[in-house]
């Protein structure tokens, strides 16, 4: 009895054993090859699989999800002769897990190495200014080489990327001598933009400024002209109305003679011929005034009216010192006119001469 028990035991545990190794349970987005006898024999999909226990061997597990490897900086060389150190990521994702575990050893080291090998062969046809400045075609060819390569791979290349490139130390501070000079270009001539649109503005403002300077000196002159016309007819038309006789007028013209002087610039006057005329006619005006009073009305004619004597010595008065400032105005011109005619003898003789 005991060898017995002892005999199923055995014969269960053989059981249970070979159940569990014929069992396996593979995981989401995981692949596993299986060999037979050394041979592949299957890829098993996710979920439950069976297998032959001390037949079938699981040789590889593959991850089917899309990986990132990055690659250490590489030196390559451009076509001016540069020496630039280039990073790049690659992005791929398993195809075939049989390809990929039977048509290469290593695949990551298989891609970094035909990576490199073509990532030299593109920028070595591109100067330092056309590799900085040509990241996406750079791309589009690596990723159309790599893909071409690593399709009998099992792998398929999603995408790749030029994470950094780095020229030489001397090279940096050219380009940021560079780049420092067209900023200065830049600023100056934003400086020199925003000045010529001052200046514009400015010329712009002043020529505006002139023209309505212009207009309201042309209104005001208008005006100032409008309103002497009128001052000049309302004066003509109230000479004319009122019948101003010779007197008066030669009176208004004694009045005003003296201004004729006045000015800081005049160093010499003209004196009218008809002076002392004028003079003749105020003197007789009022001497005649004074006569009014004793002098008979005639027939048919109406006497004129009689002035007071304060009305009287008034009026000679005025005429008087009308006549003595006229006086002293034709005695001043006639000296300065006298000055100005020695002066110039002086200059003109022989003692004289400077």
């Amino acid at each position: 009895m005991e060898l017995l028990l002892v005999l199923v035991i055995v014969v269960a545990a053989i059981v249970v054993f070979g159940v569990a190794s014929a069992v396996r349970v593979v995981p989401q987005a995981r692949r596993y090859n299986v060999e037979r006898f050394g041979r592949y024999h299957a890829t098993l999909q996710p979920g439950l699989n069976f297998i032959i226990p001390m037949v079938d061997r699981i040789n590889t597990k593959l991850d089917v999800r899309e990986h990132v490897f990055t690659s250490q900086p590489q030196p390559v060389i451009t076509e001016d002769n540069l020496v630039v150190n280039i990073d790049t990521v690659l992005y791929y994702q398993i195809t075939d897990p049989r390809a990929a575990a039977y048509e290469v050893a290593n695949y990551l080291q298989a891609i970094d190495q035909l990576t490199v090998t073509t990532l030299r062969n593109v920028i070595g046809s591109m100067d330092l200014e056309k590799t900085l400045t040509s990241r996406e075609v750079i791309n589009a060819q690596l990723r159309t080489v790599l893909d071409d390569a690593t399709g009998k791979w099992g792998i398929r290349v999603n995408r790749v990327e030029i994470k950094a490139i780095d020229p030489p130390s001397t090279i940096k501070e050219a380009m940021e001598k560079q780049m420092r000079a067209e900023r200065d270009k830049r600023a100056v001539i934003l400086h020199a933009e925003g000045e010529r649109q001052s200046k514009i503005l400015t010329a712009e403002g002043t020529r505006q400024q002139e023209i309505l300077e212009a207009q309201g000196n042309q209104q005001a002159m208008i005006l100032r002209a409008d309103g002497e016309a009128r001052a000049i007819e309302r004066v003509f038309q109230a000479v004319h109305l009122n019948n101003a006789d010779p007197k008066v007028l030669a009176y208004k013209y004694l009045e005003t003679l003296p201004h004729l002087a006045d000015g800081p610039n005049n160093t010499f006057w003209v004196i009218p011929g008809e002076l002392t005329e004028a003079i003749r006619s105020v003197t007789g005006a009022f001497g005649d005034h004074s006569r009014v009073g004793n002098q008979p009305a005639g027939d048919g004619e109406q006497p004129p009216a009689e002035l007071s004597h304060d009305a009287q010595r008034e009026l000679t008065a005025a005429a008087e010192q009308a006549t003595r400032q006229a006086e002293a105005a034709v005695e001043d011109a006639k000296a300065e006119a006298a000055a100005v005619e020695s002066g110039t003898d002086l200059g003109s003789d022989g003692n004289g001469r400077l």
